[in-house]
C-alpha cells in the first residue's frame, strides 16, 4: 500500500518544465524576502558572489530524499564554505503543503539541520518570477548576476535516497565547470519533484 501511495505521488507530482520564465543567460531577477532570522534579505545583498537558489518544501518526498540522510545539508555546507551563497526558498502558500510562517521557520530550519539561508515567499512572487516549477528546482547565478544553470539537482528523478550516489549532481558539475572557466555542458535540465504549492 505504501508503494502504491508513493507511486501515486510520483505520477501526480513529477513535473516536466518545457519552458522557464528565466532562461540561462538572463540576468537574475532581483528580490527581497524574509529569512529564518526575521531579517529581510535581497539578492542584491550578495552581489559579486556565486548564488545557488534551491526551491524547497520540507514535506515533499523528493526533498526528503535529499534531506533525510543529510545529503542536501552536506552540499549546502560544502558550497558555503567555498564562499558560495546558498538560498533555500519556500514558495508554499498559506494552507498549502510545505507552508511555514515566520514564527515556524526557525524551528523547521533547525530540525532540518539546514546549512543555508532559508527564505519565505508565501505569495509566490519570486517563485513565479523565476518560473520555479518543482521542489527542488535549482538555479545557479554567477558573480556577474546572470543565471548560468537552472533545472534538476541531479540526473535521477526519483524520491529514493539510494539513487543519490548513482546520480550525476548537476549543481556540483556546473559549479566545477564554471570555476574552471569552461562552458557548462548541461546548463539547463528538466527539474523534477513536487509541484511548487503556489
Amino acid at each position: 500500500m505504501r508503494f502504491l501511495t508513493a507511486l501515486f505521488i510520483v505520477s501526480m507530482t513529477l513535473i516536466s518544465s518545457a519552458t522557464a520564465i528565466v532562461a540561462v543567460g538572463d540576468r537574475a531577477p532581483q528580490f527581497q524576502l524574509v529569512d529564518h532570522e526575521g531579517n529581510f534579505r535581497s539578492l542584491e545583498d550578495f552581489a559579486g558572489n556565486t548564488v545557488i537558489l534551491e526551491w524547497t518544501n520540507y514535506q515533499c518526498p523528493f526533498v526528503r530524499k535529499h534531506y533525510d540522510e543529510g545529503h542536501m545539508q552536506h552540499l549546502q555546507k560544502a558550497f558555503t564554505e567555498k564562499g558560495v551563497i546558498w538560498l533555500s526558498i519556500i514558495s508554499s502558500a498559506p494552507g498549502k503543503q510545505g507552508y511555514l510562517s515566520e514564527e515556524e521557520l526557525p524551528k523547521a530550519r533547525a530540525k532540518e539541520r539546514a546549512q543555508s539561508i532559508v527564505l519565505l515567499d508565501p505569495q509566490g512572487r519570486v517563485g513565479r518570477a523565476y518560473g520555479a516549477r518543482t521542489t527542488p528546482h535549482m538555479f545557479m547565478i554567477d558573480k556577474e548576476g546572470f543565471v548560468v544553470y537552472q533545472g534538476a539537482i541531479d540526473s535521477i528523478p526519483s524520491f529514493r535516497t539510494a539513487d543519490i550516489i548513482k546520480a550525476e549532481n548537476y549543481i556540483v558539475k556546473a559549479n566545477g565547470e564554471m570555476f574552471a572557466n569552461i562552458p557548462i555542458k548541461k546548463s539547463r535540465t528538466t527539474p523534477y519533484g513536487c509541484s511548487v504549492k503556489y
